[in-house]
């Protein structure tokens, strides 16, 4: 049972007229927000630079294009690519996990799964100097990456464990339990916060709110990778999405394996916040807000909502990482309070509205 329903069978069919249109909108956005990004920063490249710096036209020799070129291609490119993938990941995490619960207010986050994966970030950097010594401290980035994502998947199979019984999964069960797992994920990160010496609190406040600072091109590939196999599997199952947003039982009755569908969209949205959060530390509300924001546009039809918000999540992050790295330069934002003090408000207006649906 959905603890608020999604739009029921009479607007969960065919996606509304313009649809197309909107895609191309948001790869436009896209591709207006990556400009942008490209060219502001510490060392700012001029607009009328820019395709120089991108090698489409020839100047080569110029000591500024190759200033401008050192800096996009070594610095800034790999940091926007790895903000558009992150974001990608979270907000069709949330699309999925909200078309799985039929409930608009889930997301990874909500349940817990990143507050898992921010727990095993946390565990990792407190714990490894004093298992593995300070010799071996230079272990420590690659295991950390290791313990997010391990992380967030025990904390996933953990909630599937609670809520499954007899071969079937409860949605209600795994969404309360999931506030539960948050809740003491949250207990955890405040003892080693309490445990942890000055430069382990820096590196866990770094989890905590998220950062972009440590992109590189080897992180862009390997979550660029996870993304695409993300969308594959997210495409053939967007159709059976939509049928279980009807129900559970009309959603059998049309030839959908409901358990395995839950099985198997439980799994990749472990996947997908646990190597957002294993790159970029926890950031909140992107799976919330440009879900709920785009059904409104195009409608429930998963199978434009789903890459719909994959390239939207990609739009917000990178504005946000823009935002971040300039606002308060030299200085750097954390990149999720960005994010929290644009989708808690918006978080509030959903259960307002929901509010004003179900009536005193």
């Amino acid at each position: 049972m959905s603890v608020l329903a999604l739009p029921r069978r009479s607007r969960a069919g065919a996606p509304r007229p313009g649809a197309a249109i909107t895609l191309a909108v948001l790869g436009g956005l896209l591709i207006a927000a990556m400009a942008l990004a490209m060219t502001v920063g510490a060392a700012g490249i001029p607009l009328s630079r820019l395709p120089a710096a991108l090698g489409l036209t020839g100047t080569a020799g110029d000591a500024a294009t190759t200033r401008d070129q050192l800096v996009l291609w070594s610095i800034r490119m790999p940091r926007i690519l790895t903000a558009a993938i992150v974001g990608s990941l979270l907000a069709a995490a949330g699309a999925l996990m909200q078309g799985l619960f039929r409930n608009p207010l889930a997301d990874p986050a909500l349940v817990g799964v990143a507050s898992g994966g921010a727990f095993g970030a946390a565990a990792s950097i407190v714990l490894v100097e004093h298992l593995l010594g300070p010799h071996l401290r230079v272990l420590q980035e690659y295991l950390l990456a290791f313990a997010a994502f391990g992380g967030s998947l025990i904390t996933t199979i953990v909630l599937y464990r609670i809520a499954s019984r007899s071969g079937r999964t409860s949605i209600a069960l795994f969404l309360l339990a999931g506030l539960a797992i948050a809740a003491i994920a949250n207990a955890g990160l405040g003892v080693l916060v309490f445990v942890a010496d000055d430069r382990q609190l820096r590196d866990i406040t770094f989890w905590m709110l998220g950062s972009l600072s440590g992109a590189n091109w080897a992180k862009a590939a390997s979550t660029g990778s996870v993304l695409l196999i993300a969308l594959l599997v997210l495409l053939r199952i967007a159709g059976r999405l939509d049928l279980l947003v009807l129900g559970e039982t009309e959603a059998f009755h049309s030839g959908v394996d409901v358990e395995r569908l839950k099985r198997t969209s439980i799994l990749l949205v472990s996947a997908m916040a646990g190597v957002a959060v294993a790159v970029t530390g926890v950031v909140g509300f992107v799976g919330i807000v440009v879900p709920h924001l785009l059904r409104l546009v195009i409608g429930p039809s998963h199978r434009l909502l789903l890459p719909a918000s994959a390239v939207l999540g990609a739009v917000m992050l990178v504005v946000a990482d823009t935002v971040a790295r300039t606002v308060v330069a030299p200085a750097e934002m954390p990149i999720g309070i960005l994010t929290a003090a644009i989708g808690a408000p918006f978080f509030l207006a959903i259960l307002l509205r929901q509010r004003k649906l179900v009536g005193p």
